[in-house]
C-alpha cells in the first residue's frame, strides 16, 4: 500500500510530462510501449490530457462610501458568495471617512471570524469606522500618502460624544488590535519578549486624545498615521499603488484572478430599509398610524400607513433571517389584543397592556439575530440596542404627536391642518350639542357593560353614557338622569 501510494505520487510529480510525450508524441515508441503506458494511466489514475495549472482566486469587496447598513449588507452578501468559490483570500478595497459604529462593529466581527484571510488595501482614507475595520484584517496595505486613524466617536454635527461612548470605542479598538496576536522575540541575551503585532495602546490613542505615548503622541491630539508611520509602528504591512500591485508585489502571486463582488439593486434597497434612522421612522409610523386610527371611526389612511410601515419594517428583517415567523406573529397578536381592549372591552386592562407588551416585544426581537427561540448567539449589546431603538422611536412618536397637536391652527407649517374659521358664542355657535337634553327622564337599555362608562340605547339611538349607580350590566334597563358638558348620565331604572 505504501509502495503504490509512493509510486503514484512519484509518477505524477516527476514523470508526468515525460509519459505524456511518449504516449502522445511522434517518436519511435512502439505499440507495446504505448499500451503499457496507457495501462499505467488507467492504473494510477493519471489524466490522458495535460491539465493547465489553476489560477489563484482572490475575492474583492469595495467599501468606498460611508459605513452604514448598506455597507454591512454588501459585506454579508460578499462573504456568502466568497464561501462558494473558496478564494485564496478576501481583499477589501477601502476608502472611507467613517460611518455608523453599529455597522462598523458588525463588519469588524465578520472579518475577525472569517474562514479566509482578509487583506485591506487603504486607498487614501481609513478614518474612524474605517480604521476599526482595517485593524480587523489579517494584513493592512496602504497607498503612499494614505492615512489611518482618527477613530473618535462623534455625533451628527461632528462633536465628540460623552466619554461613555468613547470608552466603548476604545475597548473595541484595543480588543481588535489584540486579536492580531503577538510576535515572540528572543533577544541576544536569551530573554523572550512578546510584542503585539499591533500595539493596543496605539489603537486606543486613535480614539482618546488624553492618551500619551512617548515619542509618538502628546496629550490633546487624536492619533492618525500616514503610510510611513503606519509601517513603522506595525499598522501597515506594505505600500502599493493598486490592488494588482498588492497581489503581485506584496503577496508574490503572479498567475491570479480577481473576482469582484457586484451588489445588486435588491441589496441596495434592503440595505436602505435596514438603516437605523429609517427603522426608527418606520416604528414611529407604525405606532402613530395605529394611535390615530383608533382615535377615528372606521378604517382610513392612518391604518394604511401603519400597515405599509410594518411591511417595510419586517420584510427586510425576515428576508435577512433576523425576524422569525413567531416574532412577527407576536406583533400581530399584540395589535389584535389592543384593538379588542379598545373596541370590545371599555376601559384599559389586561388585554391592552398585554397587547402593548407583545407589540414592543415583536418589534425588539425582530432586530435580534435569533431563530426558533435560540438565543445562544445573541449578544447583550445587540438586545440593548434593539430595545433602545424601539423605545426611543415610541417616545419620539408621542412627543411629536403632542407637539403637532399643540401647533395645529397656529402660525407655521401646521397652520392649515385645522380650520381657521372661529365659531363665536356671540354668533350663535355652541360648543356641544343640546338635542340630547331632551333625553332626560327617558328609559333605555345598556348596550354594553357600564363600568362606569359605556354605551346605551335610548329611543333606538346609541349614545355614550356614564353610570351614576356604579357597575351596570349589559341589557339592563336604564334611565337618563341628566345631561352636562356634552355627557349623558344614567342610572338603573327602578
Amino acid at each position: 500500500m505504501h509502495f503504490c501510494a509512493y509510486s503514484k505520487i512519484k509518477i505524477r510529480n516527476q514523470y508526468k510530462f515525460r509519459i505524456y510525450s511518449l504516449l502522445l508524441g511522434k517518436n519511435s515508441t512502439n505499440m507495446k510501449q504505448k499500451a503499457l503506458l496507457f495501462f499505467l494511466f488507467l492504473f494510477f489514475g493519471l489524466p490522458l490530457s495535460a491539465e493547465s495549472p489553476k489560477k489563484t482566486i482572490f475575492y474583492q469587496i469595495e467599501i468606498q462610501d460611508e459605513i452604514n447598513s448598506t455597507s454591512w449588507r454588501h459585506v454579508q452578501q460578499a462573504f456568502s458568495k466568497a464561501a462558494e468559490i473558496r478564494p485564496e483570500a478576501i481583499l477589501i478595497h477601502l476608502n472611507t471617512y467613517g460611518g455608523e459604529l453599529l455597522y462598523a462593529d458588525s463588519i469588524r466581527t465578520k472579518l475577525l471570524h472569517s474562514p479566509f484571510p482578509v487583506y485591506v488595501f487603504v486607498d487614501n482614507n481609513a478614518a474612524s469606522a474605517g480604521a476599526l475595520i482595517s485593524l480587523a484584517a489579517d494584513r493592512i496595505y496602504m497607498r503612499s500618502g494614505a492615512s489611518i486613524g482618527a477613530a473618535t466617536v462623534v455625533d451628527g454635527n461632528g462633536e465628540q460624544v460623552p466619554d461613555k461612548y468613547q470608552s466603548y470605542m476604545r475597548g473595541i479598538m484595543r480588543a481588535t488590535a489584540k486579536a492580531q496576536g503577538q510576535d515572540t522575540i528572543v533577544s541576544t541575551a536569551g530573554d523572550t519578549v512578546f510584542k503585539w503585532r499591533r500595539d493596543p495602546q496605539i489603537a486606543e490613542a486613535m480614539v482618546d486624545d488624553r492618551i500619551v505615548i512617548p515619542n509618538l503622541i502628546d496629550s490633546g491630539r487624536i492619533l492618525t498615521f500616514d503610510t510611513q508611520e503606519a509601517i513603522k509602528h506595525g499598522f501597515c504591512d506594505g505600500i502599493a499603488e493598486s490592488m494588482d500591485e498588492v497581489i503581485t508585489k506584496l503577496l508574490g502571486t503572479k498567475d491570479y484572478e480577481i473576482v469582484h463582488y457586484k451588489p445588486t439593486a435588491i441589496d441596495g434597497i434592503m440595505g436602505f430599509l435596514t438603516g437605523t434612522v429609517l427603522r426608527g421612522i418606520l416604528i414611529m409610523l407604525i405606532i402613530g398610524g395605529i394611535y390615530f386610527e383608533l382615535q377615528s371611526p372606521g378604517i382610513g389612511f392612518p391604518l394604511a400607513v401603519a400597515i405599509a410601515a410594518a411591511v417595510l419594517y419586517f420584510a427586510p428583517l425576515y428576508l435577512d433571517g433576523l425576524a422569525a415567523n413567531w416574532e412577527i406573529l407576536l406583533f400581530v397578536v399584540g395589535l389584535i389584543l389592543l384593538a379588542v381592549e379598545i373596541f370590545v372591552l371599555p376601559g384599559f386592562g389586561v388585554a391592552g397592556i398585554s397587547g402593548i407588551v407583545l407589540m414592543v416585544g415583536g418589534l425588539v426581537l425582530s432586530l435580534v439575530g435569533n431563530v426558533a427561540f435560540n438565543f445562544d448567539g445573541v449578544e447583550v449589546g445587540g438586545v440593548s440596542r434593539a430595545v433602545i431603538t424601539v423605545l426611543s422611536s415610541m417616545i419620539l412618536t408621542v412627543s411629536a404627536g403632542l407637539y403637532i397637536s399643540s401647533r395645529i391652527g397656529h402660525k407655521g407649517m401646521f397652520r392649515r391642518v385645522a380650520l381657521e374659521a372661529e365659531q363665536n358664542l356671540e354668533e350663535g355657535y355652541i360648543g356641544v350639542p343640546t338635542e340630547q337634553r331632551t333625553l332626560i327622564g327617558k328609559a333605555g337599555v345598556a348596550r354594553t357593560d357600564l363600568r362606569p362608562s359605556g354605551k346605551v340605547i335610548v329611543e333606538g339611538e346609541v349614545y355614550d353614557a356614564v353610570s351614576e349607580d356604579g357597575f351596570i350590566e349589559q341589557d339592563s334597563k336604564i334611565v337618563v338622569n341628566r345631561y352636562e358638558t356634552g355627557q349623558i348620565y344614567v342610572g338603573r331604572l327602578k
